[in-house]
């Protein structure tokens, strides 16, 4: 109802309290207008391009990115409102024109004109002055020409960030039966993106320049971030629990427009430099590239090559991909070896597997099953041969379990999982079982080269020994070895000559052939080369002191003098 029709039909004349009165009611009428205005964060010079956007096929939430609107629940209300509330600000002009228009008319001649004109709307109903209505699938009623897919954005910030798709998602990370209590939410948006980004920007820059206004590109909100505000209050809504960019579990999401794949095609021959093929990638047309290629690229060469403004989509967006994964579980402990039949890492030549298992897969096959993982990472603090065993407190070890579905354990099901270990196999066990952190296993590698190891090593010898005969090697302290990279590892280990150290050694006479050796050594120490030489390879040795053939026997490792991990009381 106008103003004039808030006026008794009996009114002749005006006095000047009553002329006021009119005045006050259409003060506050434009008052209302304007709060409208601040509630969807657009300001007057805003208005051209508002329209200039929805024209050509721009959704409501992209006509705000492109007015540089920051205010996060601007984004947030459903589409269709948005659309409505847009709608409205663009004929609001026209209201506030007219409304200025009533107060210097008589009021009589008021009464006519508002009758006039609801008659002029009556008999025209598809005119310019028709309110315009939007459907629950939010496209306009009034105006069936306007596209349904937004031209700038693809849809992306359409129905794909309503409640809809995120039951869609969230059904997706349910059935995955992943633990967590927090995610990262990523997305993949089509390189094209951009460039019909581009493009608009170019059409706002062109609107405001009319105005005497300057604008800058970053000023423009990323789509990625609008989207993000609108969806993650939706994700927390579904899944009750919040988004969080630290969170260790994460969704990512990646949507693909076949329809418009050949907007970025110019590119590549506006500005070949920036798109070259890479082994691990796909296509040449990278959303980096792209980016790089528009930063390059002047507008007049831009606008020759492609649609200002962009063509108008039949379909939008669709979600190709959906992946949810799980930042890695560490598991720590100590193992000890039993078996001189053993490798430590699966033993596999040309294809052939040459042991029947590993201390890592003994291991491993159970932390595997219990997590819920797609695969695994095993390391240790040094290794040792298929024929050495690791005895003592055990050698330290870490098991990087990639994508697991489980991520907590308490420290009874811990316990629980190592007696299980144990109990599988009697080649090997492990004690101290734990979780740890990625950065925890640093101390594991740290002072590689520094830390002490001690050995049993049982050796002969070719010439007849007697117990007084080898008592001289205990009191060797600090013996220096140089190693040159031993025959047997040169496959796998570069040719260098490395200096070690042999702290102490203990001798243990077994007979006239046999003895057994104590030593603590310099961690990377070869010992078997110690003992043999290596075809001279390493200096001093056992045979070279003894002046006769020496070779080993057998060899394990008593300890590995490393703190860590922790150790647990079980």
């Amino acid at each position: 109802m106008g103003l004039c029709g808030a006026l008794h039909p009996g009114f002749e004349g005006s006095s000047k309290r009553e002329g006021e009165r009119g005045r006050v009611a259409v003060q506050s009428r434009v008052r209302l207008l304007r709060g409208f205005f601040s509630m969807i964060a657009l300001a007057e010079k805003d208005r051209p391009v508002a329209q200039m956007l929805l024209d050509f096929g721009a959704c409501p939430r992209c006509v705000f990115r492109l007015c540089h609107v920051g205010l996060q629940a601007s984004y947030k209300r459903p589409h269709k409102e948005l659309l409505n509330e847009l709608l409205e600000f663009l004929e609001s002009n026209k209201d506030e024109d007219q409304l200025s228009c009533e107060t210097a008319k008589p009021p009589c001649k008021r009464i006519k004109l508002e009758s006039n004109k609801e008659e002029s709307e009556e008999q025209a109903p598809n005119g310019s002055h028709q309110p315009t209505e939007v459907g629950d699938d939010g496209i306009l009623a009034a105006d069936n020409s306007r596209p349904a897919v937004c031209s700038v954005c693809l849809g992306i910030l359409q129905e794909l960030c309503e409640m809809d798709f995120v039951k869609a998602v969230c059904h997706k990370i349910n059935s995955s039966e992943y633990q967590f209590s927090s995610f990262v939410f990523s997305v993949s948006f089509p390189p094209q993106l951009s460039v019909r980004e581009h493009a608009a920007w170019l059409l706002v820059k062109k609107e405001l320049g009319k105005q005497g206004l300057l604008v800058d590109k970053d000023d423009i909100v990323q789509l990625k971030e609008a989207y993000k505000w609108i969806i993650h209050p939706l994700f927390l809504e579904e899944l009750g629990v919040p988004a969080d960019g630290k969170s260790l579990f994460e969704v990512s999401v990646v949507f693909a427009h076949p329809q418009t794949d050949e907007d970025c095609r110019f590119l590549a021959t506006a500005c070949p430099s920036c798109f070259k093929p890479a082994k691990n990638k796909q296509s040449v047309f990278t959303r980096m590239a792209v980016i790089k290629a528009l930063e390059m690229i002047n507008e007049e060469d831009f606008q020759k090559n492609f649609l200002c403004p962009p063509a108008s989509p039949k379909t939008p967006c669709t979600a190709v991909d959906i992946q949810c994964t799980n930042g890695a579980v560490f598991v720590a402990g100590r193992y000890n070896k039993y078996s001189r039949t053993l490798p430590q890492t699966p033993w596999i030549i040309d294809g052939e597997r040459k042991m029947e298992s590993s201390v890592e897969e003994l291991i491993s096959e159970h932390l595997v099953t219990l997590f819920k993982a797609d695969s695994f990472n095993f390391s240790s603090s040094g290794r040792e041969d298929v024929d050495v065993r690791t005895l003592g407190k055990g050698r330290p070890f870490a098991i990087e379990l990639v994508n697991p579905r489980r991520v907590h354990l308490t420290a009874a099901e811990m316990k629980e999982l190592q007696q299980t270990i144990n109990s599988s196999s009697d080649k090997v066990q492990v004690r101290d079982l734990q979780l740890v952190t990625r950065e925890a296993i640093r101390h594991m590698k740290e002072g590689e080269e520094e830390k002490t190891k001690t050995y049993s090593a049982l050796i002969w010898t070719e010439k007849a020994i007697q117990c007084e005969d080898i008592t001289f090697l205990d009191n060797m302290k600090e013996l220096k070895l140089n190693q040159k990279t031993p025959l047997r590892v040169l496959h796998r280990r570069p040719l260098a000559v490395r200096v070690r150290i042999i702290h102490s050694m203990q001798s243990e006479y077994i007979d006239e052939h046999h003895f057994r050796l104590h030593l603590k050594t310099q961690a990377g120490t070869y010992i078997k080369e110690f003992v043999h030489g290596d075809f001279g390879r390493t200096k001093p040795n056992i045979g070279s002191l003894f002046g006769t053939t020496a070779d080993i026997l057998e060899l394990d490792v008593e300890s590995v003098d490393v703190d860590w991990p922790p150790a647990l009381d079980n």
